[in-house]
């Protein structure tokens, strides 16, 4: 009977399913634990819904219940159901990201909870039943800075002697238009400059996606700002550490994983005010803001960094310092684990 279940519903790989991937390859060296739902990069072999319910009738030796730590709404309410409907010895954990107040039916399942972990202070505010305040981490045994960042880019396949890119769902609210107007901008003064959108436009942004491509074209940059689309979970640590910088600018984040991925990788980041970015940014020496819609800003914030070998030296260096020795998967892990020996101890 595994002490730990661990969900993973969702069949797409998200920046959700990125931080729990890093959780469990940390965890399942602690507990004897379950991943329940759809396979995770490095993780163990996942059980199914059906079989996590079964493993969970009775209590594992030595713990008064199992604990099933649920990360979205349809994990909520198979761990519900699992408790409060089977009547099985199960305890629920949520981790909440969201710094913005959830609809009704979520808020619901979210007030069910026995314990909630928020990844921010902000995020603390939106949901009841917290426990702990525990910021995501990122596993530097994956994520780590190139031995040579030209060759590591000449390695990735794309064009250019170097590269940057933005990374999530192409959409207006991760401002994916946003990296294409300063990357109109910025592309034209820096010769041999390739910039990547990472990710894919569902089928209801399938228009602002076209909209996007007619602009580049209509500039001639067409070669120069490329799609790839969504890059493989495994494939992703090689290219992140390829990368010149990463911006993101999104209108609404809740957390965001990309920046610190590239900061374990030695890429310094420019970013919007949102998420858990400024944190990040260790006031500028690791990343830095710039307000919404400021193109003219956030170009020039890029054209310095691009421009300046030994700025660029530096901010990759303090980046890789920051993300080691503040934001590593362990702490995230030691701190996850206060909130589930709390429930253990209580009973």
């Amino acid at each position: 009977m595994p002490e730990l279940i661990v969900t993973n519903f969702n069949p797409n790989f998200t920046g959700v399913s990125a931080t729990a991937a890093g959780v469990v390859c940390q965890q399942m060296h602690r507990y004897d634990m379950a991943l329940a739902g759809v396979a995770l990069p490095g993780c163990p072999d996942p059980i199914t819904r059906s079989q996590a319910t079964r493993l969970s009738r009775k209590p594992p030796p030595g713990r008064p219940f199992t604990i099933w730590h649920v990360r979205r709404n349809t994990e909520m309410r198979a761990a519900l159901w699992a408790r409060d409907i089977l009547r099985l010895p199960v305890r629920i954990v949520f981790t909440s990201a969201a710094i913005r107040r959830h609809s009704a039916f979520p808020r619901w399942l979210i007030s069910r909870m026995d314990a909630v972990i928020a990844t921010t202070d902000a995020a603390a505010t939106f949901v009841p039943h917290v426990r702990a305040v525990v910021p995501h981490g990122v596993d530097t045994e994956r994520f780590f800075p190139a031995e040579n960042r030209e060759s590591a880019w000449a390695a990735s396949g794309f064009p250019g002697g170097r590269g940057i890119a933005t990374i999530g769902r192409i959409r207006p609210e991760k401002g994916s238009d946003r990296f294409v107007e300063t990357m109109l901008r910025l592309l034209p003064d820096h010769p041999g400059t390739t910039a990547l959108l990472i990710g894919r436009a569902g089928r209801s942004h399938q228009t602002f996606l076209a909209d996007l491509k007619a602009r580049i074209a209509a500039a001639g940059l067409t070669d120069r700002i490329l799609f790839p689309g969504e890059v493989a979970p495994d494939a992703l640590p090689a290219l992140m550490r390829s990368l010149s910088a990463v911006v993101q600018l999104p209108r609404y984040e809740g957390y965001g994983m990309a920046p610190l991925e590239g900061m374990a990788s030695g890429v310094p980041f420019v970013a919007t005010d949102q998420g858990y970015y400024r944190s990040f940014s260790g006031q500028g020496s690791a990343g830095q803001i710039v307000a919404d819609d400021d193109i003219e800003a956030t170009t020039n914030a890029l054209s310095v960094l691009l421009g300046d070998p030994k700025h660029h030296a530096r901010m990759s260096k303090a980046a890789h310092g920051a993300a080691e020795s503040h934001f590593s998967i362990r702490s995230e892990a030691d701190g996850i684990d206060a909130v589930y020996q709390q429930l253990w101890n209580e009973g």
